[in-house]
């Protein structure tokens, strides 16, 4: 409604107030519908009020864009009144001119030489008002930081879901591999094996979606708390300052960030790990054994494992792979399959032409998205050959002496005595041990930057049954 437009212009000229319900004349005078009404009632003829000119005794048709005018007119009235009833102090009919920071309230001249607010913090209006639309604005860009966030978390799933996907394809068509070979007898073996896949596909299709789907209504939330949040930048000061508490909790009060999706990938090592040979313990002959696989989930993108995940080798390219957390992302590292907490463990590492590696155990919570030295203090204890030269991993370096170049390294852990044993299989010479007190579990670890692969050697085991009692020799 134009601020020029004048009351008088909008009033009847029986009743002098703004129109109600107007009708309009054949004269083109405009009457209160009711005004006309009472007048024609107490004269002998129907005639204008205004010009006197008759007029018929049809009903008048209502004047409707005069009607849209005065209503809002009056509105803009209202709103007014109401703005300027906002505006003055309730107490001292005053401007609100001050902000009281003490009691987080809007305050007139009188207000603040007052008992309740003297010796209080007052700011103008203007200064308080531009001091909260600050910290909304802080507030309001953390929120967009979230929700960048949780739209990258989102996009993750996504990724994470085609790389379930071609798991599953992956391991079925290994696992299909390995039963071909076997007598018809395992058939059975072979269906429950596929359907324990199946299975855990399901719930992690489902786990990522779940998932999904609760990114999504964390991004409506925080869309809606960002729309609001940027309503009440946009008001006036004064709204502004009234509102400011609600909206500084509706903007502080948000959930955390989700945490990182552990455990949504398909659980290779589960399905294939030893698989021939579980399967064949049951069978009761011999086949290779391997104490030790690697685990697809933890391997860089830019490292290589072989079928039945017991050998890696490095390739300049990288795979595309999801950036799960356990995954390693910065350094050409790969964890195995199994983790030690206990007891005495033992596998032998064929080097090969491989002239650049790491190998030893680290820590299962050692840092993945970090590239540290392979040493104690980082959680890893480690022999690497670099340079041409064997040397213990700790600080500092510990240069080995060797009689000859290693075809084979064995690995021993006593989790127990908190022992890491390097030896040479071939002369039994002890290359280093390391003694530590271990207070987490340990997993087997490598790194490479070699074509040439690093394999772990497999063992001849013989199962037989003595008194309900397993033996492996």
């Amino acid at each position: 409604m134009s601020s020029t437009l004048l009351e008088e212009d909008l009033s009847c000229p029986v009743c002098c107030d703004v129109f109600s319900d107007p009708v309009l004349l054949p004269c083109s005078h405009s009457f209160c519908r009711s005004c006309l009404q009472s007048f024609w009632g107490s004269s002998v003829f129907r005639s204008c009020p205004v010009c006197r000119r008759r007029v018929s005794k049809k009903q008048p048709p209502s004047n409707l864009a005069l009607r849209n005018l005065c209503e809002a007119f009056v509105q803009s009235q209202s709103s007014r009144c109401e703005s300027e009833r906002k505006a003055a102090c309730p107490q001292h009919g005053e401007k609100l001119k001050l902000f009281c920071v003490d009691d987080r309230q809007s305050i007139c001249v009188v207000c603040q030489a007052s008992r309740m607010h003297k010796g209080h913090n007052c700011a103008p209006t203007d200064e308080a008002a531009l001091d909260c639309k600050e910290k909304l604005t802080f507030a309001l860009k953390t929120l967009k930081d979230k929700l960048d966030v949780v739209t990258k978390l989102r996009m993750t799933s996504a990724m994470t879901l085609e790389h379930i996907k071609s798991q599953v394809q992956l391991i079925e068509n290994q696992i299909k591999q390995h039963f071909i070979k076997l007598h018809q007898f395992l058939r059975e073996e072979e269906e429950a094996r596929l359907s324990a896949l199946q299975e855990e596909e399901q719930k992690k299709v489902l786990a990522v979606k779940l998932r999904d789907k609760e990114l999504a209504n964390r991004i409506s939330s925080l869309s809606d708390i960002i729309r609001l949040t940027e309503q009440e930048i946009a008001a006036d000061d004064l709204t502004l300052l009234q509102n400011f508490q609600s909206a500084m909790e509706r903007a502080q009060t948000s959930s955390p960030n989700p945490k990182e999706f552990h455990g949504a990938l398909i659980d290779e090592a589960k399905h294939l790990s030893n698989l021939k040979f579980r399967v064949w313990e049951k069978m009761q002959h011999i086949a290779p054994y391997s104490p030790v696989t690697l685990d697809p989930n933890t391997v860089h993108p830019c490292l290589r494992l072989s079928d039945d995940l017991n050998s890696v080798h490095y390739c300049s390219s990288g795979l595309p792979l999801p950036s799960n957390p356990e995954r390693f992302c910065v350094s050409a590292e790969v964890l195995g399959s199994t983790c030690v907490g206990s007891g005495k463990h033992a596998w032998e590492v064929e080097l090969g032409e491989n002239d650049d590696w790491i190998l030893g155990v680290a820590s299962v919570s050692v840092k993945r998205d970090l590239e540290v030295p392979a040493r104690p203090e980082n959680g890893f204890w480690t022999l690497c050959l670099r340079d041409g030269e064997y040397r213990a991993m700790v600080s500092p370096l510990k240069t080995l002496k060797v009689d000859k170049k290693l075809e084979k390294v064995q690995v021993e852990v006593d989790w127990d005595a908190g022992e890491v044993c390097f030896s040479c299989p071939e002369n039994g010479q002890t290359l280093h041990k390391f003694s530590e007190a271990f207070t987490d579990e340990v997993v087997p670890y490598f790194y490479t930057q070699s074509k040439n692969p690093l394999r772990i050697v497999p063992q001849l085991v013989t199962v037989s049954l003595k008194k309900n009692v397993r033996c492996v020799e």
